[in-house]
């Protein structure tokens, strides 16, 4: 990895006698010119952004490892941070026994080259603030190195991926108020729009990865048993298949019984769209699993009777 530029802090690190462990807050590194700013209030540096983090819906994709460390600033920058006044919670703190000890750490790497690393973890992953625990507070680092659990490249596409999301889509039917038995019932979608997301992770001026889902398909599920349905998926294209006078049944289903034995007298038919993700450029051979976003709606499905007079 490359190493950052000359940092210089910002913002707020709340020091006690014992160092404080709070999982909430933010943190990362800004650049200004030819400088790299970084700043604290807790872990978090690693952000998300781009057309797929808004205007849509997750899956609860989960990372493998939702917590690790990234860097943060040298060792004499460092040093300076954690002894200024401005960056303690009470001045009376600076005159504490422990927290002197506590100062060692930093000063017995004055001079040396490298950077200090500091523990972070996905936020909006049920298991990020556990494994976040589990991570030492400050560890120093020779230059052009990872620590072991560093942040990596693959990390930071998962970290993509669980960002994305995909726009909620409606089903759309013809014939759509009520369809009938062995009648082929045309099924697409509506409200997907734009048929591209992207997503970047990055600690800013350290690394980044894009992800992107491309729409590609649809999956349909009738509700029911295949002696009761037969779905066609062949033609749906990357949204389905409207109903075109004259055209070819090859996206939709044809209902083979009638629906009025089942509870509501409906089957619950469910559509849903596919989008893989890839990573952009391949900068990372890592394979993500694809966004897949279901919606439901009640099909009747009836008879049609008729008279045959002799």
């Amino acid at each position: 990895m490359k190493p950052l530029l000359a940092l210089a802090a910002t913002g707020l690190l709340l020091l006690a006698p014992t160092p404080t462990r709070d999982p909430g807050g933010s943190a990362g590194v800004e650049k200004e010119g030819a400088t790299v700013k970084a700043f604290v209030n807790g872990p978090h540096s690693v952000r998300a952004f781009g057309s797929g983090t808004k205007g849509g819906k997750g899956d609860g994709f989960r990372m493998k490892r939702p917590c690790w460390y990234e860097p943060f600033l040298n060792a004499d920058d460092m040093y300076a941070f954690q002894t200024d006044p401005r960056n303690q919670s009470h001045t009376a703190v600076a005159q504490d026994t422990h927290f002197e000890d506590f100062l060692k750490q930093f000063e017995k790497q004055r001079g040396k080259k490298g950077l200090w690393w500091l523990p972070s973890y996905n936020k909006g992953d049920p298991a990020g603030a556990a494994c976040w625990g589990e991570l030492q507070q400050f560890l120093f680092v020779p230059p052009n190195t990872s620590p072991p659990l560093g942040i990596t490249l693959e990390q930071l596409a998962e970290f993509a991926r669980a960002a994305m999301t995909v726009p909620t889509h409606t089903i759309k039917l013809n014939p759509d108020a009520k369809s009938f038995v062995n009648l082929p019932t045309y099924v697409w979608l509506e409200g997907i729009g734009e048929t591209t997301r992207s997503v970047t992770a990055e600690v800013p001026g350290f690394m980044s990865v894009t992800v992107v889902a491309t729409l590609q398909g649809v999956k349909i599920d009738p509700g029911t048993t295949k002696e009761r349905a037969e779905t066609r998926e062949e033609g749906c294209g990357a949204g389905g298949k409207p109903y075109v006078k004259g055209s070819d049944f090859t996206c939709g289903v044809r209902y083979l019984r009638s629906s009025i034995d089942q509870p509501r007298e409906t089957y619950p038919l469910t559509v849903s769209a596919v989008w893989p993700v890839a990573v952009q450029d391949n900068v990372v051979p890592v394979q993500l699993a694809p966004v897949e976003l279901e919606a439901t709606r009640n099909v009747p499905v009836g008879e049609i009777q008729s008279n045959v007079k002799p």
